[in-house]
């Protein structure tokens, strides 16, 4: 197996694995908890966005050119999901506009400098003192990507599902989902309070 494929499976794995990396899913579902599956290029931005901020501070953090608390992040990613999740309660479903740029864009690029930091440790732990990181690092952002694009491929076959065929109400999916984050969010903030 070569190196690039070891570190894109292991991006992707980070990603996907709902035990340790539950708290990125959940970002990336309240991130698209307001779109539907014909908004599919207004989320790729979206995610898109968010890689390239987790991009920058896990680079930056993992070549040790930041360097912040790791308890202080683990806290502020729960409040990023929260804030986005409790965002989301209060925008109507006419919200998703065709502009080429939204706020929504701008909140998920912010939010993934802060979840960058968090992936760091994580990134810096199996690189250990390997010189070259470029390629690793390139790969597991790679890895990163294609796994949060397949939990919104997961999450917008089951909107279509929900929305489109069972005629659930979008209001109805995007509140429940919406809540049911923000209350994840709030204990998981309360878990890891570090004052």
């Amino acid at each position: 197996m070569s190196e690039f494929a070891l570190y894109f499976g292991l991006g992707k794995d980070h990603i996907l694995d709902y035990v340790n990396g539950y708290d990125h899913i959940l970002f990336v579902l309240a991130l698209c908890a307001v779109y539907l599956i014909r908004d599919w290029r207004q989320i790729l931005i979206l995610v898109t966005s968010f890689t390239i901020g987790h991009s920058i501070t896990l680079a930056l953090a993992t070549l040790k050119v930041i360097n912040f608390s790791a308890e202080i992040i683990e806290f502020l990613i729960p409040l990023t999901i929260f804030i986005t999740a409790a965002g989301n309660l209060f925008k109507g479903d006419s919200t998703v506009t065709n502009a080429k740029v939204q706020i929504n864009y701008l909140f998920a690029l912010f939010f993934g400098l802060i979840h960058g930091l968090g992936f760091s440790n994580f990134l810096r732990a199996l690189l250990g003192k390997n010189e070259n990181i470029v390629s690793p690092l390139f790969a597991f952002n790679l890895g990163l990507e294609f796994g949060q694009i397949i939990v919104v491929a997961i999450f917008l076959a089951i909107s279509f599902v929900l929305v489109e065929l069972l005629k659930v109400s979008r209001r109805d999916v995007r509140l429940v989902l919406s809540a049911a984050i923000a209350g994840i969010a709030l204990v998981l903030m309360n878990d890891r309070i570090f004052w």
